[in-house]
């Protein structure tokens, strides 16, 4: 369902993203990693269709997102890791206009609507501006738009960050029901313990590359590391095992 050939963006002399391939088939929950500034989130804008790529393309169903935008992004549904919303607009009315974003309207979509409040226990401030909303409130109308026009595909940035642990635990099971249906989710996280438990498949990426992808099994024989935690090896093969010394800065 995700296909990235070649995908490279630049900016200046600084390549962020540096010539990814990779493919997400249909019914899989894959998961991205990184350290800071890898280039996790710069290439997760660019599979939304946010940011354009400097060079390569970026394949949704089968469609290329630059040249047909419109059709990719109607199969897409794209979590930021900032939850922005329209102060002004209350909880429903921000889920009707991002349901006509779509072109879908009507007493279906109305229900649609009612189904995702009540499933993210919203249903309460429907009629609540958001601006009243807690930023964990924000983070779950921010999903419930993603999910609104129901997507064959979902795109998430750092998923769970201001989510209380039920609503985390929600969103979970959420991803696997609709990857078990036979949808396709892209998740990028700093989270291991999420990653590993969640992911059918990891990619880290480290400085705008791909280090290593696979399933756990495939990544700890990549990496002639037999028994190692997600961490340890995403740690490995990012350098993090070389961890500065603390005394200097602890030290009285």
């Amino acid at each position: 369902m995700i296909r990235l050939q070649a995908l490279t963006k630049r900016y200046g002399k600084f390549t962020a993203v540096d010539g990814i391939d990779l493919d997400v088939p249909r019914g899989e929950l894959f998961g991205l990693l990184g350290p800071n500034g890898a280039g996790k989130t710069t290439s997760i804008r660019m599979i939304a269709g946010i940011l354009r790529p400097t060079s390569g393309t970026v394949m949704v169903g089968g469609i290329d997102i630059q040249a047909r935008p419109l059709e990719a992004k109607a199969r897409l549904g794209y979590i930021p890791d900032r939850p922005f919303v329209y102060d002004k607009l209350t909880g429903g009315e921000f889920l009707r206009f991002v349901a006509a974003l779509y072109g879908m309207q009507g007493p279906a979509i109305e229900r649609r609507i009612d189904e995702l409040l009540e499933l993210f226990e919203l249903a309460p401030w429907k009629g609540e501006l958001t601006e009243t909303y807690s930023h964990g409130m924000r983070q779950k109308l921010i999903i419930a738009g993603a999910l609104v026009h129901r997507p064959e595909v979902i795109v998430v940035d750092e998923p769970m960050v201001g989510l209380d642990p039920k609503s985390a635990r929600l969103l979970k099971d959420l991803f696997r029901e609709f990857v078990t249906r036979g949808g396709t989710v892209l998740m990028s996280t700093h989270t291991m313990e999420i990653a590993e438990v969640m992911c059918d498949r990891i990619a880290i990426v480290y400085r705008g590359r791909i280090a290593a992808h696979g399933t756990m099994s495939e990544l700890r024989a990549q990496t002639s590391s037999e028994g190692m935690s997600l961490e340890d090896l995403f740690l490995k093969l990012t350098g993090g095992h070389q961890m500065p010394r603390l005394d200097t800065v602890l030290d009285a």
